[in-house]
């Protein structure tokens, strides 16, 4: 049997009136940059954020460092984020002009660990930015109390985690501002790329349209800016999406407890750890070998036997060969678990239209390796 890693085609097919009519509506208004159906999935995800204002822009990664422009964020300053993440992360700072400072992550919830937050901070610190890793909140009551604290800025990398939610706070409450990435990958993707930042500061807001779109506050006026706008062809997408992405996380959740039931027993893994009180939506579901040595063999055999598991940031952020010239990241302590996670790490198929038979296949082969060692 040969199990996917994605499954964009069934969703698509699943949902393709849904989305064909979003595009022609798109087509015959003949606006295809900050139209009308932009304007109508960015009031559709500020009101599914909860938050007051969405800014669709190019990418997230453009949501990230764009948002620390916005908020006065360069040279000179340093934010402080994790070291087990996508690089997009450390590289929006570096963008913005600032210092990336990585700090270890918890060895549970492999989001960043309040705990080494505190010991970070130096007089040059301007922000936290928390990833909700694999699809789990990060610690925000933890981390707003430490920014508070110190006054120190929040913005959320919430690239793998739309729907989820911490134990009593919703993603992008305890924040400044929450970037989010749209590429295909993410379990809310358009067809290509996009992102979006959501806030409740509408100043902010203001400032992010402007730098978005060149700089403009008006037809042929601009100041300095930049070109990142999530186009209406993607926002039409998105919107036919929104629509259905609690029940498509509610199946991520489902395959995700049957991978955990029948995984139960094996002895060679650390399967994923979910927060009490808090809704992980699993963008990815990550198991560990308990021997990293292990972790490359596992995943050949995975792979050879037709499962398309991959690995997911296998190389930690300040073992990356690509920092810019003359900006290496601070390190902040050790980075134990981050590395192991590297080191250790297999995101197993998931996505909503998975089938029952093949989740159980990948379960069957997973124990047959366990067994086998």
């Amino acid at each position: 049997m040969k199990v996917d890693f994605y499954g964009h085609v069934r969703q698509y097919n699943n949902i393709k009136n849904e989305i064909d009519a979003n595009l022609q509506e798109v087509i015959q208004s003949g606006q295809f940059v900050t139209g009308p159906m932009l304007k109508r999935f960015e009031g559709e995800f500020a009101a599914y954020s909860g938050t007051k204002h969405a800014i669709g822009v190019g990418n997230g990664t453009d949501a990230i460092w764009l948002v620390l422009m916005a908020l006065g964020v360069g040279p000179g300053d340093e934010c402080i984020t994790n070291a087990n993440t996508f690089f997009a992360t450390a590289e929006a700072i570096w963008i913005a002009g600032a210092t990336t400072v990585l700090v270890d992550c918890d060895p549970k919830t492999k989001c960043i660990d309040p705990a080494k937050i505190e010991a970070a901070i130096t007089p040059k610190t301007k922000a936290i930015i928390p990833v909700h890793l694999y699809g789990q909140c990060a610690d925000m009551k933890a981390i707003r109390k430490i920014a508070d604290q110190h006054k120190l800025l929040v913005v959320e990398d919430n690239a793998q985690g739309i729907g989820a939610h911490g134990d009593g706070f919703r993603i992008a409450q305890w924040s400044d501002a929450t970037a989010t990435s749209f590429i295909i990958q993410k379990n809310l993707g358009t067809f290509g790329d996009g992102g979006a930042v959501v806030t409740n500061n509408s100043a902010l807001d203001a400032r992010l349209r402007q730098l978005r779109n060149h700089g403009s506050t008006a037809r042929n006026v601009h100041s300095f800016g930049f070109n990142s706008r999530l186009d209406d062809i993607h926002a039409a997408i998105l919107s036919a999406k929104l629509k259905h992405i609690d029940a498509w996380n509610d199946l991520r959740r489902k395959w995700s407890a049957r991978y955990t039931a029948g995984l139960k027993g094996v002895k060679h893994l650390t399967l994923p750890y979910e927060a009490p009180g808090g809704r992980h939506i699993f963008h990815l579901y990550v198991v560990e070998t308990k021997d990293a040595a292990k972790r490359d063999g596992f995943l050949k055999y995975l792979n050879d036997t037709g499962i398309d598991a991959k690995t997911h940031y296998s190389i930690a952020i300040h073992r990356q060969a690509g920092y810019p010239w003359g900006k290496p990241a601070r390190i902040a302590g050790a980075l134990a678990n981050a590395e192991y996670n590297a080191a250790a790490c297999i995101s197993l198929p998931m996505f909503p239209e998975l089938t029952a038979q093949e989740a159980d296949y990948v379960i069957e082969k997973v124990l047959q390796w366990d067994k086998a060692q």
